[in-house]
């Protein structure tokens, strides 16, 4: 029979408030969904992360036995053996939802949206899912961004990047010096060791921030978001 076709992502959609020429798509932390993402955002900022011309996409991460609370399901992108940054990474959960994710990557395609026009990213485990998908497997999308996340010392990202000799998507990161769930030193970490193997990569600091978002770090990414992704000028006839 073969592998069955994954089945497709839920999501939440904030569509564009003009013409959709570019495309976001953020990915939540473990246990939560992009409905539950989209409306942390919107608390935080009053009102939805929207754009004139990007669609923002929350997908939902599938129900999986999760191995940090004891095989109890959660909507997680990936599993870990458990949550600390020197432990090998559980590969085959990750590479699986990469495959769930290029579907939803690729629904953008067809809807003419270069992958030149496309971002991803995520809170904590979001972000760390984000820089599976664009390092080793989409490079040509507009960038990348990590909230409060990191990855394993030995990540298949830090392999697949030594081999690497294309351009890479620019990383936007951002981190509190206060996390205590997601050190900021493993954050840091992350950063530098995706700047030697030629990323080139921000790391903005937030200090007194646990592990969460704040008012701050979002508009902050809003800007970045439009900086990779402009307005494009309508094409002359």
């Amino acid at each position: 029979l073969g592998m069955a076709a994954p089945a497709a992502l839920q999501r939440s959609v904030v569509s564009p408030a003009g013409r959709h020429t570019a495309s976001l798509i953020f990915l939540h932390g473990s246990g939560d969904t992009g409905q539950g993402a989209r409306t942390w955002i919107k608390q935080i900022l009053n009102q939805d992360m929207a754009f004139q011309h990007i669609k923002v996409i929350y997908p939902t991460a599938p129900a999986r036995p999760y191995t940090p609370m004891k095989g109890a399901f959660s909507n997680v992108w990936f599993d870990r053996y458990k949550i600390c940054n020197d432990c090998p990474e559980h590969i085959e959960s990750i590479d699986s939802m990469c495959r769930g994710l290029t579907d939803l990557i690729n629904d953008e395609v067809k809807n003419g949206i270069a992958k030149s026009r496309i971002l991803i990213g995520g809170f904590s485990m979001g972000g760390g899912m984000a820089m599976h998908l664009a390092f080793r497997f989409h490079q040509d999308l507009a960038g990348v961004f990590a909230l409060s996340s990191f990855l394993n010392k030995d990540s298949a990202v830090y392999q697949a990047l030594k081999r690497n000799e294309s351009a890479l998507p620019e990383l936007f990161q951002c981190h509190g010096t206060a996390d205590e769930l997601v050190l900021y030193s493993w954050g840091e970490e992350t950063n530098k060791m995706l700047k030697s193997l030629g990323v080139s990569t921000s790391l903005h600091t937030f200090p007194n921030l646990n592990h969460e978002l704040n008012r701050t770090e979002i508009e902050k990414l809003k800007s970045w978001i439009v900086k990779k992704l402009p307005v494009e000028a309508p094409k002359a006839n």
